[in-house]
């Protein structure tokens, strides 16, 4: 293998082009499988549980990006009597609702009830759960970035993003953060759904000049949206047209939401994936007449080795020892340059307030890089491997 890697690098230029086009293949292969795997286990987990997500009517998708993923914004409000009448249908095993619309540097502040943080299986590392309006618990990706920790106050903002009025009359108090889950509470900040309403009935208090007749307040009350779970799994052929047709709210499928999604998208991973196909013939190409002239090329090299007592099959092996020099910088380079490549997008985007893109990650599935990069580096390999075995030393002296 030593003999192998001096061969390789006697011609710098025609071996660097060659990892170079091996690696950008198998560094997009690499990328697309990061982006596939991290998103469906995104999904799986974030989706577990969730039969249907009810709200106010508008774009069936984007009620799921928001109340599931959040990463979109709400389609309105709806009546909490609305959904409190949703968990009294007997196709209903329980209903969790959840009032969003603002927000702390990016984060969103979620009010729930205490079953949403218990539905992702998420527990304490530090503090307790909320007891009163204004406590609030920290995902692990909260707290990690912003610093925060137990007993801290901040302000929160109206609205999804930055720059919305800030609720400084109403701050709020960190009594809890969780621990890491992978699942969609690791970025957001949890609450109850009673502080959401104490805050937005201040404001308007303080901007409205004049009292508010409490008793109208909670028959007015609203939350942004329910997550629900059903009973059996026959409800999903007739809850959500019930809910449709029958009511002032819209029930969406998040399974059919995300198959509808994931086809939009596979339009882009197909020529992504087309292109890295591309790349990666291209690279084998290049191999194959590489070595196909490094033969041509080492005629008296090879001629003297015959000489010296060295078998057919150290000859051949010399040429594939090359290709699986090729194949084996090309997947490391590959495959660092896939992670890098995810890491970047997920900086650029701020990915890691939403999915779970971006961060490290070293799935079994990656194993098919490196052999995806052999088998093509070997494939090169087999015709200039099969004319340097079959040659005869005569024939080599003679320069034939």
């Amino acid at each position: 293998m030593a003999l192998s890697w001096r061969y390789l690098w006697s011609r710098p230029l025609a071996a660097a082009l060659n990892v170079l086009l091996l690696s950008l293949g198998l560094a997009s292969i690499t990328f697309l499988l990061l982006l596939s795997l991290q998103l469906d286990k995104a999904f799986d987990k974030d989706l577990a549980g969730i039969d249907a997500v009810v709200g106010a009517k508008g774009s069936p998708m984007q009620l799921i990006l928001c109340g599931v993923f959040h990463i979109d914004v709400p389609t309105g409000n709806v009546p909490l009597t609305a959904v409190q009448a949703l968990a009294a249908n007997p196709l209903v095993a329980s209903v969790i609702p959840l009032s969003l619309g603002d927000s702390f540097q990016g984060f969103r502040i979620v009010g729930s009830s205490q079953a949403y943080v218990s539905h992702y299986g998420a527990t304490l590392s530090q503090g307790a759960l909320w007891r009163a309006p204004m406590e609030v618990v920290l995902g692990a990706a909260v707290a990690k970035r912003l610093g925060l920790q137990v007993g801290n106050t901040f302000v929160g903002s109206h609205g999804l993003g930055a720059g919305g009025h800030l609720h400084e009359a109403d701050p709020y108090t960190v009594v809890g953060i969780l621990q890491p889950s992978g699942t969609v509470i690791d970025r957001l900040i949890v609450t109850d759904t009673a502080s959401t309403w104490k805050v937005h009935e201040d404001h308007h208090a303080v901007h409205d000049d004049h009292d508010e007749d409490h008793a109208a307040e909670e028959k007015a009350r609203e939350v942004t949206l329910a997550l629900v779970q059903y009973q059996t799994p026959l409800a999903a052929m007739s809850f959500p047209r019930w809910v449709n047709t029958t009511t002032a709210l819209q029930a969406a499928s998040p399974a059919l939401e995300i198959t509808r999604l994931l086809s939009m998208l596979g339009l882009g991973t197909d020529v992504l994936r087309a292109f890295a196909g591309v790349l990666l013939l291209t690279a084998g190409l290049s191999v194959f007449i590489a070595l196909l002239n490094a033969v041509r090329e080492r005629r008296a090299d090879l001629a003297l080795l015959r000489m010296l007592g060295a078998p057919p099959r150290k000859i051949a092996a010399l040429l594939l020892g090359e290709a699986l020099w090729l194949g084996v910088m090309s997947a490391l380079i590959g495959i660092a340059g896939g992670q890098a490549l995810a890491l970047l997008i997920g900086w650029m985007l701020q990915l890691d307030n939403t999915l779970l893109i971006g961060a490290w990650a070293w799935p079994t599935e990656l194993l098919w890089v490196p052999a995806l990069a052999c088998l093509v580096s070997l494939a090169a390999a087999i015709v200039p491997t099969v004319g340097a075995y079959r040659v005869s030393v005569l024939d080599l002296l003679q320069g034939r």
